[in-house]
């Protein structure tokens, strides 16, 4: 499978100001691009990029004072297979999980397991530890949480979007992954582009958060808002929660003046696309 993702991202600026984006795919998906993902920007400027601690692929720019368009265009490769499914993985016991995913257990800025422990424990204290404990945390969140684009709010926490039962895929995101850890599962928030491929198409394209939880001996996606096996992934980010993850922040006065996002598949052979 082929698709064609892209984004225009427009902002009004009235100074210079320095921003950090994380808007390139990430580099485990590099190799499967047919053209470059590069973000470009009108007027033209410097664009310097960079691996921040996570692996993910960061952009600099100093944004002139006026209006600046960021933009890509890019055509990806994909297997067409849906998100892996595993109902045999295993939760591991704390002491036996490696070093690195341990991070992942930990509380951050939108994923409050102080807050929920005692939630999550009285919800799913009685699931089987393993696939089936996070499909129960999935489940519980789709029917928990009403989808609403009017009522999204940039600072809800996961608590907040437990008590509020509303939000938007970041909400759906945030709540399971702390509801995960808080059941002492590794889990992580992961950003990126999912098409209505192979699905009925639903509202405005944007981009999407899903989360990845550390079950066996690897990281296995799941997707609280949708409830089910997607295809056609593209991950451009991944870390705590979306704090770690934003598409752009900025330093310094910047109105979002324009948001656009593109995944469409692309049917006919690689050679009837363009190459940019």
């Amino acid at each position: 499978m082929r698709t064609r993702a892209g984004f225009e991202i427009i902002y009004d600026c009235p100074a210079p100001a320095p921003m950090l984006l994380s808007l390139s795919v990430h580099p485990t998906r590099q190799a499967d691009l047919e053209t470059a993902d590069w973000v470009r920007t009108d007027p033209p400027l410097d664009v310097i990029q960079y691996l921040d601690t996570a692996g993910n692929i960061c952009s600099r720019v100093v944004a002139p004072a006026g209006r600046l368009v960021l933009s890509a265009d890019f055509i990806i490769r994909d297997s067409g297979l849906p998100d892996d499914y595993e109902p045999n993985a295993q939760q591991l016991d704390v002491q036996d999980l490696p070093n690195e995913v341990l991070v992942f257990l930990l509380g951050s800025r939108y994923c409050e397991t102080d807050r929920l422990s005692e939630i999550a424990w009285s919800l799913f204290g009685n699931t089987p530890p393993g696939w089936a404990r996070v499909q129960a945390i999935v489940d519980f969140v789709h029917n928990h949480i009403t989808f609403n684009y009017q009522l999204a709010r940039n600072t809800r926490t996961a608590y907040e979007a437990y008590v509020e039962r509303v939000g938007v895929c970041r909400d759906y995101a945030h709540l399971a992954v702390a509801f995960c850890r808080c059941m002492n599962i590794p889990a992580r928030y992961c950003t990126g582009y999912l098409g209505d491929i192979g699905v009925p198409v639903a509202g405005v394209m944007d981009f999407s958060a899903w989360f990845d939880v550390y079950l066996g001996d690897r990281w296995f996606a799941f997707d609280a808002r949708n409830n089910q096996r997607r295809i056609g992934r593209i991950l451009i980010a991944r870390g705590r929660d979306a704090t770690d993850v934003a598409i752009a922040n900025t330093f310094g006065p910047a109105t979002l003046v324009g948001f656009t996002v593109t995944t469409d598949e692309v049917l006919g052979d690689a050679g009837s696309e363009p190459i940019a």
